[in-house]
């Protein structure tokens, strides 16, 4: 199959979670995170950073769904990039009030992050980029490392005094999607040979890091817990499907086309919306914005 490459404006627009615990996710995502409800029925609710479409986030609750396992396929974490340092640092200062537990923070050169899980366990990365003229590049690829993030400096960056915190700030959005998956030749055949992003990083043990746009990644890929293991169950609780958003109906239509030369099932479910499923059951919907 012919090379191709994604638009430079292609991003991760939206991310669906499956849960059997609804109320529990929904007061986590509004009190802890600070995403705004857009609209709740019966079994889905909706959040962005504004309160109004279109949704970063969507929670649907399934009782009868089976129970991710967490050395399957899925979800790593997702990733809301806020649209600088000082909403990092504001951030921050409202998690430690939370007493909700933390799992880590990282300073990966390219941007400082913190992480934690929800009540189903989902990942969940909140970070904030450095300048992309800052960036270490090496041979084409960008060089991320892990190092402890200099929380006294983050919180040099607050005003004092500062606003009351209300939630997440407009212009949050999702950064990237980390998926556990089971062989990353695998990966990087769907992501990056036939959807068409770049290959940024490939020298993490067990990892791949591809992007659109020369980004530092849009999607992370990792084997660290289930390398070589069954794909998952797509009607599973965990990540029920997420979106890869591309400028326009060509691209779409091309994108279209590759994954049904290449033996996919393509499913159209919306208008300018196509649906797939990868070799690990990870469900993909890729949508053209006009």
């Amino acid at each position: 199959m012919d090379s191709f490459e994604l638009p430079d404006s292609t991003s991760i627009a939206q991310v669906t979670l499956r849960t059997h615990r609804l109320p529990a996710l929904t007061l986590f995502y509004e009190q802890v995170i600070g995403l705004q409800l857009i609209r709740q029925e019966a079994d889905t609710v909706c959040f962005s950073a504004t309160g109004q479409e279109p949704a970063l986030l969507v929670l649907e609750q399934d009782l009868a769904a089976p129970r991710q396992s967490a050395q399957q396929p899925g979800l790593f974490h997702v990733a809301y990039l806020l649209p600088s340092r000082l909403e990092l640092a504001r951030w921050w200062q409202h998690f430690q009030k939370s007493n909700w537990p933390l799992q880590g923070l990282g300073d990966h050169r390219l941007s400082e992050a913190i992480y934690l899980a929800d009540p189903d366990q989902n990942g969940i990365e909140i970070y904030a980029d450095r300048p992309r003229t800052t960036w270490p590049i090496l041979n084409g690829q960008v060089q991320m490392t892990t190092e402890p993030v200099d929380v006294e400096s983050l919180l040099r960056e607050l005003p004092v005094p500062d606003q009351s915190w209300t939630g997440l700030p407009t212009g949050t959005r999702i950064g990237h999607i980390h998926l556990q998956v089971s062989r990353l030749n695998l990966a990087r055949g769907f992501y990056h040979h036939l959807l068409g992003f770049t290959v940024m990083q490939e020298s993490y043990p067990g990892a791949l890091f591809v992007a659109a746009g020369g980004y530092h990644h849009h999607i992370g890929l990792n084997t660290w817990r289930s390398r070589e293991t069954r794909p998952r169950n797509p009607q599973a609780t965990g990540l029920a499907s997420f979106q890869i958003q591309v400028p326009d109906r060509p691209t779409l239509n091309q994108l279209t086309t590759r994954l049904q030369e290449a033996g996919y099932a393509v499913e159209h479910v919306a208008e300018n919306t196509v649906q797939i499923t990868d070799s690990d059951g990870i469900v993909v919907k890729l949508m053209a914005t006009v």
